[in-house]
Parts: C-alpha cells; structure tokens; sequence
C-alpha cells in the first residue's frame, strides 16, 4: 500500500447534529470547517470551541489530514487506513474533500491512532493539539 505523509490539524474539533431543516450555522468556523446535509440531518464538524451550548455533539475530536492530493481513481486508501484503525481498537470518522481525506479520532486515542498510522509506515507531522 501506498503510504502517506499525514498533518495534525492544530485545533480540536466537534462534531454536531442539528435538524434536517437547520440552516447551516454561523458558529460553524474555524481552521477546519466541514457542512453536510442530507434527508436526515445536518452535520458539522469545526472548532469546538465554536459550538454553542445546548447543541448536540461530540467534542474531543482530532484531525489527521493526508498532505497533497489523493486522486478520487484511487481504490483501497481509506479501507485500508480505516483497518489499521480498526485493528488498534481506534474508531475513526472520515471526511473527504475534493483533494483529500481526513481521519479524525477521539483525543483520548490520538496516541493509539498515531502509532497505528506509523506502524503503516505513514508520517505523522504534528502532535495532540490543546483543548
């Protein structure tokens, strides 16, 4: 497998549910921002230091960003970056943008995440951000 060159991102992050009709929030900001809606629900995921009191989330979260682009032609990245999560009992929520993908993980499993990423043979730029 290919392996890859990761960045911590700097801030700890949340990720909230609001409403399926909630219009997207203005306290959704931040270094790392990501919006999603479906059927079901709205999502956001940034600074958690952002969300408001009384909104549901999960705080606690931290990001590790692929550097450079991953092709979307590319097969296997994430099955395989996800197992070797799995396999250190860390559980992972994934987002991907246009050039890339992120893996975030609970702060409390960071070190586990880090060391499984690592013992792919991937580099881990970055450490535990402050909450």
């Amino acid at each position: 497998m290919t392996t890859f060159h990761f960045r911590v991102h700097p801030e700890r992050l949340a990720i909230a549910r609001l409403d399926r009709s909630a219009a997207f929030p203005d306290w959704a900001r931040g270094g790392f921002v990501n919006l999603a809606r479906t059927a079901d629900e709205v999502s956001v995921v940034c600074s958690q230091s952002h969300v408001p009191p009384g909104v549901v989330h999960e705080r606690e979260r931290v990001a590790f960003g692929i550097v450079g682009v991953v092709e979307m032609t590319t097969i296997g990245v994430l099955a395989a970056l996800c197992a070797a999560l799995a396999r250190a009992k860390v559980s992972v929520f994934v987002i991907s943008t246009y050039d890339t993908d992120w893996l975030i993980v609970r702060a409390e499993q960071f070190a586990l995440a880090k060391a499984a990423l690592e013992a792919e043979g991937h580099a881990i730029e970055g450490e535990l951000p402050c909450s």
